[in-house]
């Protein structure tokens, strides 16, 4: 790891965290505010492996200081050593980076810190709620649960966006007033699927507000329930 990861990155030293460097090799507009960029992974895969839902803290330098933020591989290819990264273009260092980055630049990025556990019984349905920053993990969360069918909250517009659903298995209820939606539609369905996995990944306060309701309200036990913050506000 570099040396100017400050002291989140000392941290993740003593926590045996793994580090490389990534190379950009192309990248694409999905939409105005959405973009691709292609990687080769530095040696990363063949180390670390691959899991649904995988992710990355990229480092970043914001006015000279470290800053790290964590972003879900998509398409990872452990034996061509490449995978694909997708931004929506929030303001900050990261939306900076991605918007004008370009064949040939360079990202150092940390392993630490993801898994994925599989709910055991598979659930009789999926809810899944998200937004754009968390749709590559929303993805592959349906890919690697694709015997269940799901409902989807998604935060804003779908429009362009790259969703991997099927018509016929997944149900997208897109808008605003995401917690107000959730909490307007879960509980009645959940009450018709008691074996079903709840998994939120919105911005920081978002998922708190959600996983707490889910928790304590509806009495989700904790097995069936994954909550991670995948951003913060600039």
């Amino acid at each position: 790891m570099g040396q100017g990861h400050g002291w989140e990155g000392a941290v993740l030293r003593l926590l045996r965290a793994k580090d490389f460097v990534c190379t950009v090799t192309g990248a694409e507009d999905v939409t105005p505010h959405y973009r691709r960029l292609h990687l080769t992974d530095g040696g990363m895969l063949a180390t670390t492996g691959v899991h649904p839902t995988m992710w990355v803290r990229l480092w970043f330098s914001d006015a000279g200081k470290p800053h790290q933020r964590a972003y879900t591989l998509v398409d990872p290819d452990p034996a061509a050593g490449t995978f694909s990264l997708e931004f929506a273009l929030h303001e900050g260092r990261a939306g900076d980076w991605a918007r004008t980055a370009k064949p040939g630049d360079t990202i150092e990025a940390t392993v630490h810190g993801t898994g994925f556990e599989r709910p055991d019984p598979e659930p009789t349905h999926v809810f899944a709620i998200g937004d754009p920053a968390s749709l590559p993990a929303v993805n592959s969360l349906l890919e690697a649960l694709d015997s269940s069918p799901a409902t989807i909250w998604f935060e804003g517009g779908t429009d362009g966006l790259p969703f991997r659903t099927d018509p016929a298995r997944h149900e997208i209820r897109a808008g605003d007033r995401l917690v107000a939606r959730v909490k307007a539609d879960l509980p009645d369905l959940l009450k018709a699927h008691p074996d079903a996995y709840v998994w939120i990944a919105c911005d920081t306060a978002t998922t708190r507000t959600l996983s707490a309701y889910v928790r304590k309200e509806l009495g989700v036990p904790k097995q069936r329930l994954h909550a991670l913050g995948y951003w913060r506000p600039a």
